[in-house]
């Protein structure tokens, strides 16, 4: 195993973009990256592993989604600086639920696939709608609220974020259930717009969360004080 991933070129960058293909009919499916880590896990399970940037982690194709990747081969490019694998892929391979990422015509801007699975159910409603958010980002400001946020820039944005926080503080002071629900709902849609405007996976924000669990909440604040 260590003879394969000394054979990739890791002086030009420490993620190795892969391209990933159907290996019953050639489909390309998605592009990822790896690092040495997930190659090495990749290779030693069969099972696609990659990095996210987004969640600055290593993270199993199908972690959450039951959507995994079973790898068929590993071939590398004549640079050693690109992988292709190929795979059977159980479900489907985008997080929009369609087979494949590439489903975009670049110069019409037209869909040319149809959604399979419902993702919401796979991913949860968090994850789900931060990617929507994502997706909004090309969307026309004239027919998406959240795409005005974005074209609007950072100022809209956290000005919204605050706006919604207040809104749900004057709701907790009124005792107003309904209110707090719909204003947190309101609120926590705005900081996803805001995460998402830096490309920051609420996965990052649970991983803190997790991390939090290990000390009292007095030892956080004195270590972010140090």
């Amino acid at each position: 195993m260590q003879d394969a991933i000394q054979r990739i070129d890791w002086q030009k960058s420490d993620l190795l973009p892969v391209i990933v293909q159907d290996v019953h009919n050639n489909e390309v499916l998605m592009m990822a990256y790896m690092d040495k880590q997930a190659l090495e896990l990749s290779l030693s399970t069969k099972i696609a592993h990659y990095f996210s940037r987004s969640k600055q982690r290593i993270w199993k194709k199908g972690e959450s989604s039951g959507h995994i990747q079973k790898i068929h081969s590993f071939s590398l490019d004549c640079d050693n600086d690109t992988l292709l694998i190929k795979v059977t892929q159980e479900g489907v391979a985008c997080h929009t639920g369609r087979r494949s990422c590439f489903f975009k015509e670049l110069e019409s801007g037209d869909v040319n696939s149809e959604v399979e699975i419902d993702t919401q159910t796979s991913y949860g409603v968090i994850d789900t709608l931060y990617h929507t958010i994502q997706e909004r980002k090309d969307a026309d400001p004239s027919s998406s609220w959240t795409a005005k946020l974005f074209a609007k820039g950072d100022n809209t944005i956290l000005k919204k974020v605050v706006e919604e926080a207040g809104e749900f503080s004057f709701a907790y002071k009124d005792n107003d259930e309904g209110e707090m629900i719909y204003e947190a709902a309101d609120l926590t849609y705005h900081m996803l717009v805001a995460l998402a405007a830096k490309n920051i996976s609420p996965d990052r924000i649970k991983q803190e969360l997790a991390r939090r669990f290990n000390m009292s909440g007095i030892a956080e604040k004195n270590s972010r004080a140090e």
